[in-house]
């Protein structure tokens, strides 16, 4: 058996200039450490504007708040959700303006997360109008982006996100992997 060129070297490391999803997932995973403190499974998110900057962040916390709805993705599009509400409350010359008060949709905004939204994620995603979803880790037993169900890309649906998937893929599955050996 003759084993390819590409394979007989190791993959190599992400360049950062080239990966804009790179620093923001390194944030979300810096969230997602923040999990197991309080027994909660580490998934971390992060909400990203169209320039970049962070409108929330995220991670599991439904062992810390007994909410059964408090996944990362979650917290972090109802942080970002209050930011742009909050922004636009302030006046054009403050940074303000450009959404209506109490405009909900995420347009134009990027979900980053560790780990493969569930269902109920998957759903909150496409409700929110977000633009894209950045993932690391694939969930087969229960990710809606591609693997079990694929609910954000669903043709029947409203909105459709751009999917990305596999951004520090190792770093982010290792996490888990780690939280779960250790229980």
């Amino acid at each position: 058996m003759t084993v390819p060129p590409s394979a007989s070297r190791p993959s190599p490391a992400p360049d950062p200039l080239r990966d804009p999803w790179i620093a923001p997932m390194r944030q979300a995973l810096g969230e997602a450490a923040r999990a197991p403190g309080t027994g909660d499974v580490p998934v971390g998110a992060v909400v990203l504007s169209a320039d970049g900057t962070v409108l929330g962040t995220g991670h599991n916390a439904r062992e810390a708040t007994g909410d059964p709805t408090a996944h990362a993705e979650i917290l972090a599009l109802r942080a970002a959700a209050r930011t742009l509400r909050e922004r636009a409350a302030l006046p054009e010359s403050a940074g303000g303006g450009g959404r209506r008060a109490g405009d909900w949709r995420l347009t134009d905004c990027t979900l980053v997360v560790t780990l493969e939204p569930c269902t109920m994620c998957a759903g909150a995603i496409v409700l929110s109008r977000v633009d894209r979803v950045v993932y690391g880790a694939r969930d087969a037993k229960a990710g809606a982006a591609g693997s079990l169900w694929d609910v954000v890309r669903d043709r029947r649906l409203n909105h459709r996100p751009e999917v990305i998937t596999g951004v520090l893929e190792a770093d982010c599955a290792a996490l888990l992997t780690d939280f779960f050996r250790d229980r």
